[in-house]
């Protein structure tokens, strides 16, 4: 298992969008899925490949495709804004949904929806949310997603705090997060800080 904070010129841009608070729904919800994209090309770079066998307009060529299936699996709602950005790349990846929020008082996961595709214990699975807080909602999705029968996960968020990240890492250490930031960490609200806000609020609609 590991933690991967990517560093990039493009991501930190776009970043500098989600965190400005004048920043409009459009722009967030755009920045949020070429962010996505962003860094899913270095989160796929250990998929399997199989070789085949392609003819070219000059002869035939050993090639290679992907050989394993993929799933991304968004927590709702939050995650779904960070999907097509993922799908321009992986477009054969397949959907599933899972419905998490914390509850503000308890500050524990509640659970209200889950549908996964078929295949989904064969497949890599990318667990996705902008953000990884207390880590509660993301400890229940993977908790689930083993209970499935699903053995290769990874988790994408845009910003994490490390208290999120050790309660993952003690829970679920075969997990890889991948993270455009680590913050500072949870203010007494378990808001991550500086963090962006809420991100599911913004990407639809309803800022803070």
């Amino acid at each position: 298992m590991a933690v991967y904070e990517l560093k990039h010129p493009l991501i930190e841009h776009k970043l500098t969008n989600l965190r400005n608070k004048d920043t409009d729904t459009k722009l967030f919800r755009e920045s949020l899925n070429e962010i996505a994209g962003l860094m899913v090309y270095e989160a796929t770079k250990n998929l399997k490949l199989r070789e085949v066998q392609t003819e070219t307009p000059i002869q035939v060529a050993t090639t290679k495709v992907l050989d394993q299936p993929v799933t991304l699996v968004p927590i709702l709602r939050a995650g779904l804004g960070m999907v097509e950005g993922i799908l321009e790349l992986v477009p054969t990846a397949k959907v599933g949904h899972l419905g998490v929020y914390r509850d503000e008082e308890t500050l524990e996961p509640v659970y209200y929806y889950a549908k996964m595709p078929i295949n989904v214990a064969e497949s890599k699975v990318y667990i996705i949310d902008p953000m990884l807080a207390t880590g509660g909602s993301a400890i229940y999705t993977m908790d689930y997603l083993k209970e499935q029968g699903v053995t290769n996960i990874s988790m994408l968020c845009i910003i994490a705090a490390p208290e999120g990240i050790a309660k993952v890492v003690e829970k679920h250490p075969d997990v890889d997060i991948y993270a455009a930031s680590i913050d500072e960490g949870l203010n007494e609200k378990n808001y991550i800080v500086p963090g962006l806000g809420d991100a599911g609020d913004l990407a639809y609609g309803s800022k803070l």
